[in-house]
């Protein structure tokens, strides 16, 4: 069922922390109607101001923000987390005027040449990636830019840094990374060899953006030469397990599924092959897919399964598996997506969000797994979903969300996670991921028409130039959000790689074109110098193709119709 949209403006795209909203929206299908209107966007702003102002007053510069004590904490690195993880919230809000003070403040406070064991999955998605994602979309900010951009830039500098000290993670036998490393002194001797496939395969989006921005190939052949490595390790039935050797490349949990552990995995094969227009990403997933669908899907459910068997192992849902209804419907997979994102909603609705662990036959939590920690991956499907089928079911689990996070998580200093769905205990965390995709996703679920989506007010428009001279068109051709909700831009990838490629190649062709008229056109005695030549073709004479064929655009002509992919065989 699809939704008759009055109105398309949500949000005006102001600078203050308080935006005033410009109209009211009823969406109507088959007489119900789901209204959107100023309260709930001033709610979800508001929302975020809380968290924000909270971490700011009572948690900076620790890494994350204890609402219940009303301090801070460092988690995964000691590097001011939260406020590089919101950074490019601010902008997506509209606030141009605290993304710049706090992109510079982060440039004199942040420092990733510290004694600290890091995460290296955690580190790539949020800082490395958020970093990436406030460097991209600094033009928008109206901040002053480095001739070049977005080839260059302070933050593009601070994202290399931080990646650069996760490269001894990748100096193994397999390529395949260690989870952490030690942002001064490298990978430790007792370092365990084991680590989940997600912290595998969850590198390319971020290292491939970072190695076509600065020309360093490293990150993206790191990324590249992982990926490949896990791929050979997949069983006879063509799935994989949740952790694995990186050294001896066994198996060491072998249940497969699409969510905790191995979750991103999946989500970068889809999104890789569409930010690099890559074939071999692409292929890889699908192969994936098949065996999925094979084993782990049971009535639009995915369950658990031993990964060489195909058996059952684990009959639950886990809350980070709701992505997947949005990544199937990147690849055009709607009624499967719709279906098992039901199912999904259905959950949310029991308890008011979604438990860690789901068991599946008994409908309800499974013992020590029922937390919610404001994830917000049902949330980023509803976006995708809505964007790609206008039902309003989807802005309906937004007000849920808005409803049930008011309701149950908020304290005075920020939002809490829930340890207990059943009693809406709370624990005294908010995690860094609740500023940068919870409320970021749910703020894009009710504005249909913003930048990220391809849109934008008169004025702001939807791209931008960019490289030198501005030669680069930016923004034009839909941005790809990582695993932690931080948008990255294929053209500005693009304007640094291949298209100086392509000056290159033809700034060549013109010097041997040069070269070669100079010697074979020498003036003779009848004339002072050369006859222009005739564009009339001779009789039985072919049209030579052009030297060079320069693209208008960095994509192969089979990327996106409302947010979806098809490939040659679609």
């Amino acid at each position: 069922m699809h939704c008759l949209q009055a109105q398309t403006r949500l949000f005006s795209a102001g600078n203050t922390l308080d935006p005033t909203l410009e109209t009211v929206v009823i969406y109507s299908c088959g007489g119900q109607h789901v209204r959107v209107g100023p309260d709930d966007g001033t709610r979800i702003k508001s929302m975020f101001y809380h968290a924000y102002n909270s971490y700011l007053d009572n948690a900076f510069p620790y890494d994350e923000l204890r609402p219940l004590t009303c301090d801070g904490q460092d988690t995964w690195g000691s590097f001011s987390l939260t406020l590089i993880d919101a950074l490019d919230t601010l902008l997506v809000l509209g606030n141009r005027t605290e993304f710049e003070r706090v992109a510079s403040l982060l440039q004199d406070t942040v420092d990733f040449d510290i004694d600290v064991n890091a995460s290296v999955f955690e580190t790539n998605i949020r800082v490395v990636g958020g970093l990436l994602s406030a460097h991209l979309l600094a033009g928008r900010a109206g901040m002053e830019l480095e001739s070049g951009w977005p080839c260059s830039g302070p933050l593009l500098r601070m994202a290399e840094d931080a990646a650069r000290k996760l490269l001894p993670a990748f100096q193994t036998p397999t390529g395949m990374p260690y989870g952490t490393v030690n942002l001064l002194h490298g990978v430790s001797p007792t370092e365990t060899p084991v680590t989940c496939t997600a912290g595998v395969g969850t590198f390319i989006l971020e290292f491939a953006t970072l190695s076509r921005l600065t020309g360093d190939a490293t990150f993206e052949n790191v990324a590249r030469r992982a990926l490949r490595a896990l791929w050979k390790t997949r069983s006879d039935i063509g799935l994989v397990g949740n952790h694995i050797d990186i050294v001896s490349k066994k198996w060491v949990a072998q249940d497969a599924g699409i969510g905790a552990g191995v979750d991103s995995y999946f989500e970068y094969l889809v999104k890789g092959a569409i930010m690099l227009q890559d074939e071999e990403l692409l292929n890889m997933f699908l192969e994936y897919d098949r065996a999925i669908q094979n084993y782990t899907r049971f009535d639009d459910w995915y369950l658990w399964v031993h990964m060489h068997k195909g058996t059952v192992s684990m009959p639950v849902f886990q809350s980070l598996e709701a992505f997947w209804p949005g990544l199937q419907s990147l690849l055009g997979n709607l009624d499967s997506a719709v279906r098992t994102f039901q199912n999904y909603y259905s959950v949310w609705r029991q308890f008011g969000g979604l438990p860690e662990f789901y068991s599946i036959p008994q409908g309800y939590t499974v013992d020590k797994r029922e937390g919610y920690p404001l994830r917000p991956e049902l949330i980023e499907s509803a976006m995708y979903l809505f964007r790609a089928t206008g039902d309003h079911t989807y802005l309906q689990l937004g007000l849920d969300a808005l409803e049930s996070i008011e309701r149950i998580a908020k304290t005075p200093c920020g939002y809490a996670s829930v340890k207990d769905l059943r009693d809406h205990q709370l624990d005294n965390r908010m995690e860094s991921f609740f500023l940068a995709e919870t409320i970021k996703y749910l703020y894009l679920l009710f504005d249909p028409t913003h930048f990220l989506h391809g849109g934008g007010t008169e004025g702001d428009g939807s791209w931008e130039e960019g490289g030198e001279g501005g030669q680069c068109v930016l923004g034009a051709g839909g941005f790809i959000f990582n695993t932690e909700a931080h948008p990255l831009d294929p053209a500005a990838l693009y304007c640094c790689s291949r298209h100086t490629q392509d000056r290159r190649e033809l700034r060549d062709i013109l010097i041997n074109l040069s070269q070669h008229d100079r010697q074979s056109k020498q003036p003779t005695k009848e004339t002072e110098g050369p006859a222009p030549e005739s564009i009339a073709l001779k009789p039985g004479e072919k049209k030579t193709p052009p030297l060079l064929s320069c693209p208008v655009q960095p994509f192969s002509a089979r990327l996106s119709i409302l947010g979806q992919v098809f490939s040659d065989n679609t």
